[in-house]
């Protein structure tokens, strides 16, 4: 109807051409921003379950326009007291723009053998653990889930240890990859986060 309305004050002459362009121009630009600002980020285009839950969430729709910081995570590992750092990092950066997101793993040394209960469990209490956790996957090349596949394929590197890190950014592209050695608490990784929020 205001289309119609539109093109017949133009007919009449009542509106000029020049402003009709400028006025399509403008619409058209925004239908082509909506479209690309729906559009789903390939690294975040993964479907996965909530820890100790039935509760699907894809990553897109939940964390897309943030800073992500995924870590394949294990309690019975060396690394195991980084989730103290990790929920330091969440607390500290979660209300700029930061979320960090948690992936058990079993695949290095079966260092995660326990129920994904008993896993939620173990974080909460023994490390206050606040930020989203995920269910059980695999991380490591050869047998990696649809998001580890998606992370080490673009970082050129899959996780050799738990606690490995990928840092994205707010586009949902890959920004940076770091070890197991790498704390959270490191400069790099925080000068690192900082830049992108």
């Amino acid at each position: 109807m205001i289309l119609y309305l539109f093109v017949y004050k133009l007919k009449q002459g009542i509106i000029p051409m020049k402003t009709m362009q400028i006025l399509f121009g403008l619409i058209a630009g925004g239908v082509a921003m909506t479209a690309s600002a729906n559009q789903c980020p390939e690294l975040l285009d993964v479907e996965v379950r909530k820890l100790a839950s039935d509760e699907k969430v894809r990553l897109c729709d939940e964390y897309r326009g943030k800073v992500v910081l995924i870590v394949n995570t294990a309690s019975k590992c060396g690394f195991t007291g980084q989730y103290e750092g990790l929920e330091k990092l969440y607390t500290d950066y979660r209300e700029q723009g930061l979320v960090v997101l948690g992936f058990p793993s079993n695949d290095f040394g079966g260092q995660e053998p326990g129920s994904e209960e008993k896993i939620q469990s173990f974080c909460r209490l023994t490390y206050s653990v606040r930020f989203p956790m995920f269910e059980k996957t695999q991380a490591k090349k050869g047998n990696a889930g649809p998001l580890y596949t998606k992370l080490g394929e673009a970082a050129g590197e899959y996780p050799r240890w738990n606690f490995h890190k990928y840092l994205i950014d707010r586009d949902g592209n890959l920004a940076a990859s770091y070890s197991s050695l790498t704390k959270p608490q490191s400069g790099r990784l925080i000068r690192a986060i900082e830049k992108l929020l």
